[in-house]
C-alpha cells in the first residue's frame, strides 16, 4: 500500500452509520470530528441544505439523505440495515422527511422501492464501494429541491461541504462547510472520495458538496469515517447508475 492508502485503512475503520436512537455524547467520544469541531448548524430550508431530509427507518435508525430527483433520494446503503438483524428492511418501512427540523419538515413520504450498489452484503457494509442506495419515493418532492450529480470526480483539495442530521445533535442539520476533498483511493477494488469533512453517526447518506457554477452539486454519498480525526470515505457520485 501506499502510505495514504495505509493510514486511510487504519483510520477508516467504521461506517459512518445510521442513528439509532437520540442520546447525547461528549463530542470528543464521536468519531469523524477530531479535536476541533467545525460543524455548524445551518438552515434547513437555504440552499443547498434545503435538498437534505432524515432518512428513517420504523424498526430504529436513521441516516441523512438527498433529493437528486423529484421521487429519487441518495443515501448510502448501510442505512437500509435493521439494527438488530443486520438484514435490509422493506422499502414501505422507510420514509424521507424533505427538510427536517425539530419534528417538522416541508414533506413526507414512503420509499416504494430501493436499490442499492451491487455486491453490498449487510451483514458487513461491504464493500465499501458500494454502499450506495437510490430510494424511489411513493410520491414526488418538490422539483426546485433537487441537487445535480457531479459526474467526474472534483479535483484535490476543492472545496468541499459535508452536513447532516448527526448523533449529538440529530433535530437540526449540522455541517461542517469549510472541509475540502483530498482525492480517490481504492477501497476493495471500488473508487472511493477521501474527504476532510467532519461529521459523525447519522451523517450518513449525507452528500459530500462541492460547487459547481453558482450552485452545488453531489460529489459523493458519506459512507465511512474515520474513529479520531475528521477524515471520511464517500462513494463517488460517478459510480452511481
Amino acid at each position: 500500500m501506499k502510505p495514504l492508502a495505509l493510514l486511510l485503512a487504519l483510520l477508516l475503520a467504521a461506517p459512518a452509520m445510521a442513528q439509532p436512537q437520540p442520546h447525547s455524547l461528549p463530542r470528543s467520544t464521536l468519531p469523524g470530528i477530531g479535536s476541533g469541531d467545525p460543524r455548524r448548524p445551518v438552515e434547513a430550508n437555504a440552499a443547498p441544505w434545503r435538498s437534505l431530509g432524515r432518512v428513517q427507518l420504523e424498526v430504529g435508525g436513521r441516516c441523512t439523505g438527498a433529493l437528486i430527483g423529484p421521487r429519487l433520494v441518495l443515501t448510502a446503503a448501510h442505512c437500509l440495515v435493521a439494527p438488530r438483524s443486520r438484514a435490509l428492511v422493506q422499502p414501505g418501512t422507510v420514509h424521507f422527511l424533505l427538510g427536517y427540523r425539530q419534528g417538522e419538515y416541508v414533506a413526507e413520504t414512503r420509499v416504494a422501492s430501493y436499490r442499492i450498489g451491487p455486491g453490498f452484503n449487510p451483514a458487513t457494509g461491504q464493500p465499501s464501494g458500494a454502499d450506495w442506495a437510490l430510494l424511489t419515493l411513493a410520491a414526488p418532492m418538490p422539483a426546485d429541491r433537487v441537487l445535480p450529480l457531479l459526474r467526474a470526480a472534483p479535483p484535490p483539495r476543492a472545496a468541499a461541504m459535508l452536513g447532516g442530521y448527526q448523533q449529538d445533535r440529530p433535530e437540526v442539520l449540522l455541517a461542517d462547510t469549510g472541509c475540502r476533498i483530498i482525492g480517490v483511493q481504492q477501497a476493495e477494488s471500488l473508487p472511493m472520495l477521501v474527504h476532510d469533512c467532519a461529521g459523525t453517526r447519522g451523517s450518513s447518506g449525507a452528500p459530500v458538496m462541492v460547487q459547481q457554477g453558482s450552485g452545488w452539486a453531489v460529489a459523493g454519498v458519506a459512507s465511512r469515517t474515520s474513529r479520531d480525526v475528521a477524515l471520511g470515505y464517500a462513494v463517488p457520485a460517478g459510480s452511481l447508475p
